[in-house]
């Protein structure tokens, strides 16, 4: 026996000693819904407004593999004010467009984010995917974002109350919707939300209580990863790869998360994260517009404007209303 516990010591040391091996890059779609054979609640990163990235969530809600494995989306770009809404939207049943759009317009996020056409885009191709499903078998989208009452928000004293509420609600849902009910989840949210070195993050309000381990994947838009590793320049994108024991996990958190504090930069990417998703060059990706319609739409834009004022930036910051119509000034040339 003590034979067996030498050996078994001595493995361990062994790995933890071994020089990182090189990230070896497969395809994105069946290690997610590989991931649902060890996980209950699996998290990938959302690099907002990037269109490469929802081509990736498309094709991953389009494989007959995920509905047969996963029975539940939570996505951030939808207020949770709306979920009967969003139920009976993806069930199939008749919603007006006007009244869809609450669910992604009206959240805690003031600037125009969640408008970009890619994530009404994904909300209708959930209720596509359900069209050809059986009821059981349905996918449902549970809204993330705490359930802000606009017509009740006069201050930025009265946003914050909802923004503090930001990952505690949706870790809160997750728990009582997916965890509770021995169901399985896909998180959407964006990568901040995920690391494990803050408890309070969404990831770590999951985890706290010691019951369940979240997969989370980091989707990268902006590291040189071949600094890290030269030959990701041959790699076809889209690609997933498991950070443990590769080069790309062992290097520091901070390589692909910028915060400061030395604390921080001696972390490995991964401890904070179980996979990256790699979308291809910067150079590659584009971000999706605000649909022409909306600026031309003056209620829209009245609304827009407003909010942004509720929330201003910080002292020396660019005037976000300015930034606003400058850039529908460029999508809508006269």
């Amino acid at each position: 026996m003590k034979t067996l516990c030498a050996l078994a010591l001595g493995a361990v040391l062994w790995a933890q000693d071994a020089p990182p091996r090189p990230a070896v890059p497969v395809d994105p779609v069946g290690a997610i819904i590989d991931a649902f054979k060890s996980h209950q609640v699996v998290a990938l990163g959302d690099p907002h407004g990037i269109v490469q990235a929802n081509a990736v969530r498309l094709s991953l809600i389009r494989d007959p593999r995920f509905a047969a494995t996963v029975n539940d989306i939570v996505v951030e770009f939808g207020n949770a004010r709306y979920q009967d809404r969003m139920d009976r939207f993806v069930r199939g049943e008749d919603v007006p467009d006007e009244a869809l759009r609450d669910v992604w317009q009206n959240t805690t996020i003031v600037n125009i984010g969640w408008d970009r056409p890619i994530y009404e885009e994904f909300f209708r191709a959930v209720r596509a995917v359900n069209a050809s499903l059986p009821p059981a078998r349905r996918l449902r989208v549970l809204l993330g974002d705490p359930p802000v009452d606009w017509s009740t928000v006069r201050t930025t004293d009265d946003l914050v109350t909802w923004l503090k509420q930001r990952d505690t609600y949706p870790a809160d849902l997750i728990r009582r919707e997916v965890i509770a009910k021995q169901r399985r989840a896909l998180v959407i949210y964006g990568g901040g939300h995920f690391p494990r070195i803050d408890l309070e993050t969404l990831v770590g309000l999951i985890e706290k209580p010691g019951d369940t381990r979240v997969f989370t994947v980091w989707t990268d838009t902006d590291t040189n990863l071949p600094a890290l590793q030269a030959d990701i320049t041959t790699w076809p994108a889209p690609r997933l790869v498991l950070l443990r024991g590769t080069v790309l996990g062992a290097a520091p958190f901070t390589t692909f998360f910028p915060v400061r504090g030395d604390q921080l930069r001696s972390l490995r990417a991964e401890d904070q994260f179980d996979a990256l998703l790699y979308l291809g060059p910067r150079s590659s990706l584009t971000t999706s517009p605000l649909a022409p319609a909306r600026c031309l739409d003056a209620p829209y834009m009245e609304m827009r404007t407003s909010r942004l004022k509720v929330f201003p930036p910080p002292p020396g910051a660019p005037d976000p209303v300015e930034q606003l119509k400058r850039y529908c000034a460029a999508q809508t040339p006269r």
